[in-house]
């Protein structure tokens, strides 16, 4: 495809697969990005189906003999596939504090750069907000420079210790250019202002090199003049205006300056303190002055900042440092205000005060994460940086953080229980023990002297012991009060142990010499019980299985993991598959079989230890990872750090599917909770097996009856992920009556019921939960003073004549004189001056707006301001006051059918409540956090709402578990997510747990119906899933088929053949009659969809038979033609151009005859396009035209045929948790829009093709047929 035809997007021609659909012939149609050698159909995709959790064996343990599962799982057609792993949470690094130019904006974007990471973010104009857009991770050594390319903003460049410059392209997430071998630290790089593609950097002590990018002057070169500096530089910068000036920063304080025709300027304008003297000052910060081509902008690390003359060299003003104690890092020129700039410590020169706030993250590698042991919410870390941070991953911020200067620590163990206190491990200090309540180090334990200590072990089971692995070769087992109990002599150096929690006595070692130790501590012997050997280099990290007893792993050099039974004294498995050598581990604490591996290869895998297989591999992570750790209550919630400085959190839980919907459909407890020795055999289905799932089940049996939602409730806290579950969940709990003394303790940090709002912030200051960007209003100080309006002012109060005097004061800006005064005139005219006062603050949007409107009560715009600016809890908290009639309000017309004043406000500001409500939901959906979203509208009491967000986040299982507590009111939506989670079931494949869903469903028929259509087993097996689903016998069903069609009831026939023997029968009936429809003018995509709809559930075996070619090519075109109509209704605009674009191409590309034109497809999209665009768009290069009459009548037209959709809620895009979070991995395009994925990526049937899978969600909602035109459905749910 040539580069051309790519600017809006790939061409589906090059997407879609021929008539034939041939695996032969697809080849030649693959995606311009990869083409593929060969197609690859379902059933060649042996990851669909390797799983024996999906095997036959599998359901009939599960399901018993009932139903078996068909031979060919060909026939499911819905091979495409996703992560069963989902990324749900990040801690971004902090910027580092080790070099000068590691911060830089560009336009709407900013990047910092952590040690070895460039966090890239983006300004959200409609929530006024900056959010994480990027991480690029390439280098592996400190980067030491950042710099935005002048002529375009997708581009910027980077400079690392390692002597390598790199060019990135933000827009497209990817390398485009590297330069190795530097020939030195590029300690200051910057874009040069007058070429293109060129870059220059500067090593400490010079010289000047400019890197030339591309073209035919490609290459490195050195500037002629700037070398051979007396003092180290700091930081550069290029003059934009005048063409090769440049001006170099250094670290005695000085500048140098060099200009093509002008003498050459060296060591020059050193601060006057400092002449004559060897002390340093560096200089920290350069910026050119806008409005003036000579002046420079200079601030030195202690001397303050100069505003100077490059050319005559003289400082033209200086501006001291609020205290001695104060330092400038950096300094920026405020485009929207001339003249005045801002400094890295917060300050605004000028009168205006910035908001500023540092990212709280670790700026280096992070060794190790443990959740505690207590509380499922806190996770620890610890990092290189020398500090060890506590997180409450639910908020996914830091709420404590070790004072620091520890050196290294490697390690980190919770103490056991409700202890507050962490056990560190450091590479030169020793160990030490911190309370966290206290915020001070408690203990220090020395006894490995000067050796780094690699691991800290605190017994699970008994709280005053405390192991420490060195590289002395020691593993010593203390007290806390520093009595050594135990040291156990290794002959190398010891990087692992871990204590049993099965035996408190029992601690296993790794060690460098290539083995696994164990020792039994309450002995005095101080030998191994145990040495296994097999791994082939050194032995890191050791996990005992909490599970299984006797059973441990360790992870290696050499890059497997390796089982080890201490009972047989065997290695009963190796696991390989990474590539580099394996650091973290962690076993799955309620599935026993289920172990997890983090390496140096930058992978997380995720192993079945029964069979030896990776079930999953995870690629996010941009560098090693260290640290793996889940807790025993939220056990498929697991955390990952890394050398890329971040923590990623993790949901496990698409793993055991089968699990959660056994629960959802409420089978016995034998199929959900087990013992591990019948777990841990091979093509066992997953069953719980751990002390959380055990204590669930004895309380629901001792509160006896049938209690299913609280059941529902306690599993599905357990399995969910953090980011709101718990918050909804007491939501749910409220709006169902129950008493608030039973809320916990942390429901007020939460989202709150809007009864509870005011009584919770009440006591405390409301607090900003979200970082907003700051506006600045326009110009530096107050008006000028005239005295001649003064003196008149003045004159007009003496003589009584108030108003005058106020209407003055106001012209000179005295805002506070005239207000204070004008209540003289009248109450009235107090109320409009505030009135006006507000306005104007508004218009300049300044919190100073916000006292005055509350003074006059005009809460409606209060509320419009705080949304407008993005601050969202705001704009609730003040419509919840005003709802409960806490302030002062202004006069409101009467609405219809209000009895009086008193009910005309309350409504008014119940629109207001549930406005501001549906502002902050929709901020959190688009956010990627649907769970949150859904607390929103559960918080003013809208279930729909609430259910909606769940549906279009993706969350089916939480939405089945909260609509059935909440009952009627969430019918509907409950209703929906279990029919999409019985398709979820046809992937799997468990037909029978398909069902049990269905038959949940009250008027289940036609989804039964679509259901045993689908089954591709034999006739035998059909017939028990026809009478398990109450349906006619297969027999039957074809006499009532052609009855139907006889009589001429389209829909009935289509029905009744699918369930028949012949189903494909029902394809000429039911396109037939679609074409029919379409042909007439008054139609509407209410007629017709619930036939295609039908339709599309016919077997893909009798889908691709040769003689129903021509049917399947219109099925596939009209059910294209309508899942672009229906998306175009829930306002899908991602897909809508994909979908008829998708169409026009099989119209072309097929032989087929429907009364559908290329012409008015192209017609109807642009129409579309034209009518939906917005009138402020956010991007220069698609300014916005008005759309014509001709497609203002078009896109009516469509709109008479679309109608509403029925759900209310469900329009807009599908945004699933996680969609919001950047990746490491590598950078897939979508063939649907020819731009980069951001958040999961879903891989279509030739397992190359890829679409985000929010597209892939909202696809196979309006069109179950893949994108490739093969005729395989999307299962993507």
């Amino acid at each position: 495809m040539h580069e051309d035809s790519c600017k809006n997007g790939p061409s589906f021609s090059c997407l879609l697969a021929p008539p034939s659909l041939g695996p032969e012939c697809l080849s030649s149609f693959a995606p311009a990005q990869s083409r593929l050698s060969a197609f690859t159909p379902a059933w060649s995709c042996p990851e669909a189906w390797s799983s024996s959790w999906g095997s036959a064996e599998h359901l009939r343990r599960h399901h018993g003999n009932d139903i078996s599962v068909p031979p060919h799982t060909q026939l499911l057609g819905t091979c495409a596939s996703m992560s069963r792993v989902r990324q749900v949470g990040l801690l971004a690094a902090g910027c580092q504090p080790w070099n000068k130019d590691v911060c830089a904006a560009s336009g709407d974007r900013f990047a910092y750069c952590a040690t070895l990471a460039i966090y890239v973010y983006q300004l959200d104009h409609r929530y006024n907000e900056f959010k994480l857009h990027a991480i690029m991770s390439e280098h592996k050594k400190t980067i030491t420079a950042i710099s935005w390319c002048p002529h375009n903003p997708d581009l910027f460049a980077s400079g690392s210790s390692d002597n390598l410059v790199i060019i990135w392209n933000v827009a497209e997430q990817k390398v485009i250019a590297k330069l190795n071998n530097t020939k030195g630290t590029p300690a200051s790089l910057s874009w040069c202002w007058h070429a293109g593609e060129a870059v220059a950097f500067a090593p400490r002590r010079g010289p000047l090199l400019i890197w030339t990018i591309s073209g035919p002057d490609s290459g490195v070169t050195v500037h002629r003049d700037a070398h051979s500096f007396m003092s180290d530089i700091c930081t550069f910068r290029w003059h934009p205006q005048k063409k090769g000036k440049v001006v170099f920063g250094h670290m005695d304080g000085s500048l140098s300056i060099f200009q093509p025709g002008n003498k050459s300027q060296r060591h020059v304008l050193r601060p006057d303190s400092l002449e004559g003297t060897d002390e340093e000052d560096p200089v920290t910060a350069l910026e050119w002055d806008p409005l003036s081509t000579d002046y420079l902008l200079v601030a030195n690390l202690h001397h303050g900042i100069r505003l100077v003359d490059s050319e005559s060299l003289y400082c033209i003003t200086s501006f001291s440092l609020p205290s001695a104690a104060a330092c400038v890092q950096c300094v920026a020129w405020v485009p929207s205000a001339p003249g005045m700039f801002i400094t890295g410590g917060g300050s605004v020169w000028g009168g205006v005060v910035f908001a500023f706030t540092e990212i709280e993250g670790h700026v280096e590698t992070i060794f190790d994460c443990k959740f505690k042991p207590n509380d499922p919410n806190l996770l620890a870390t610890a990092s290189f940086d020398g500090t060890v941070k506590v997180w409450d991953v639910d908020t996914l911020t830091a709420v404590y953080t070790s004072p620091g200067n520890e050196g290294v620590i490697y390690s980190l163990s919770w103490a056991p229980g409700d202890l507050d206190c962490i056990a560190g491990a450091t590479s030169q200090n020793g160990a030490f023990i911190w309370d966290i309540k206290k915020g001070k180090v408690i203990q220090r334990f020395n006894e490995h002297g000067r050796n780094g200590i690699f691991c800290v072990a605190w017994s699970h089971k008994d709280s005053k012991r405390i192991a420490t692995c060195s590289g002395d070769g020691l593993c010593i087992i203390r007290t806390l009060d520093g009595r050594v109990l135990h040291k156990y002599k290794h002959p190398a150096a010891v990087f692992g142990c871990d204590w049993s929690q099965n035996n408190k006595d029992m601690i296993a070692t790794g060690c460098e010499d290539r083995g696994v130790r164990v020792y039994y501590a309450a002995t005095s012997s101080d030998q191994p019980l145990k040495v296994f050997s097999g791994h082939t280099a050194k032995v890191f990290h050791v996990r005992w299985s909490p599970l299984r007893e006797g059973i441990l792993c360790s992870g290696s050099d050499d890059g497997s993991v390796r089982i080890w039974d201490y009972t047989q004294d065997a290695c009963i498995s190796v696991l390989s598959g990474h590539s580099g050598p394996v650091r973290g581990l962690v076993w799955n604490p309620e599935i026993p079989y289920l172990l997890v591996s983090g390496s140096w290869d930058y992978t997380v895998r995720v192993w079945d230890t029964r069979e030896g297989t990776c079930l999953d591999t995870v690629y996010d992570h941009g560098a090693d990872v260290y640290g793996l750790t889940c807790h025993p209550s939220r056990p498929f919630t697991m955390a990952s750090c890394s050398r890329d400085s971040t923590v990623r959190l993790w949901s496990l839980a698409p793993l055991i599917t089968p699990l959660q919907i056994s629960i959802l459909a409420d089978r016995p407890w034998k199929e959900i909770i087990g013992n591990t020795d019948d777990a841990i055999l091979r093509g066992a289905p997953p069953v719980l097996c751990g002390k959380v799932s055990r204590d669930i089940k004895q309380e629901i049996e001792k509160l006896g009856g049938h209690p299913r939602g609280k059941k529902l409730r306690w599993f599905s806290e357990c399995l969910s992920p953090p980011g709101g579950s718990d918050n909804l969940w007491n939501l749910v709990a409220v709006i169902k009556g129950q008493d608030d003394s039973l809320l916990p303790q942390n429901y007020c940090k939460g989202i709150m019921h809007l009864k509870h709002l005011l009584k919770f912030r009440m006591s405390e200051a409301q607090e900003l939960t979200t970082v907003k960007m700051s506006k600045f209003g326009g110009g530096i100080g107050a008006p000028t003073m005239e005295e001649r309006l003064k003196e008149a002012a003045d004159i007009h109060l003496r003589l009584g004549q108030i108003q005058r005097y106020c209407e003055l004061m106001v012209e000179l800006g005295e805002w506070d004189k005239a207000l204070s005064v004008a209540p003289g005139v009248s109450v009235k005219y107090w109320r409009k001056l505030t009135q006006r006062r507000a306005d104007q603050l508004i218009q300049e949007d300044k919190d100073d707006a916000i006292p005055y409107c509350i003074a006059i009560g005009d809460v409606r715009k209060l509320v419009h301001f705080f949304m407008a600016r993005g601050q969202l809890k705001e704009a609730l908290l003040v419509a919840q006051a005003a709802c409960e009639g806490n302030m002062q309000t202004c006069h409101v017309s009467t609405p219809d059918g209000a009895s009086g004043p008193e009910d005309a406000r309350r409504e008014d500001f119940t629109e207001l409540l549930h406005t501001a409500s549906a502002q902050l939901a929709e901020w959190h959906f688009q956010g990627g956090r649907a769970v949150r979203a859904a607390c929103c509208h559960l918080a003013v009491d809208d279930v729909e709402l609430a259910m909606a967000s769940l549906l279009r986040g993706n969350e089916l299982e939480l939405a089945v578990c909260v609509g059935t507590v909440l009952g009627e009111s969430a019918a509907p939506a409950t209703h929906y997510a279990l029919e999409l989670l019985a398709r979820k079931c046809m992937m799997i494949p468990m037909w029978n747990l398909a069902a049990d869903l269905l038959l949940m469903i009250p008027d289940n028929e036609l989804q039964l119906v679509k259901l045993c259509a689908f089954y591709p087993g034999c006739e035998e097996e059909m017939s028990d899933l026809h009478e398990k689903c109450k349906l006619p016998t297969i027999e039957e069903c074809m006499q009532l088929a052609e009855t139907a069609h006889a009589d001429g009831n389209v829909f009935e026939a289509v029905k009744y053949y699918l369930l028949s023997q012949e189903p494909e029968k029902a394809l000429p009936v039911g396109v037939d009659f679609v074409k029919e429809h379409i042909s007439s003018s008054d139609w509407t995509l209410d007629t017709i969809y619930p036939v295609l709809d039908l339709l599309s559930y016919i077997q893909t075996e009798k889908l691709l038979l040769p003689t129903c070619t021509e049917a399947r090519n219109e099925l596939l075109i009209l059910s294209g033609y309508a899942g672009a109509l229906l998306a175009a209704r829930r306002q899908y605009a991602s897909i809508v151009p994909a979908l008829y674009e998708y169409t026009s191409q099989l119209l072309k590309r097929r032989e087929v005859s429907v009364p559908l034109t290329i012409e008015r497809l192209s017609e109807e999209l642009e129409a579309w396009r034209a009518c939906t665009q917005p009138v402020h768009p956010s991007s220069e290069d698609s300014p916005y035209i008005p759309a014509s009459e001709s497609q203002r009548r078009v896109y009516a037209a469509l709109l008479r045929r679309l109608q509403a959709e029925p759900l209310r809620g469900m329009v807009g895009p599908d945004y699933v948790t996680g969609s919001h979070l950047p990746s490491h991995s590598d950078a897939r395009i979508s063939c649907l829009t020819g731009l980069k994925i951001q958040g999961p990526v879903y891989l279509l049937e030739d397992g190359k093709s890829a679409i985000s899978l929010n597209d892939a969600l909202m696809w196979a909602k309006v069109n179950p047929f893949s994108p490739l035109g093969t005729g395989i459905r999307l299962n993507p749910f």
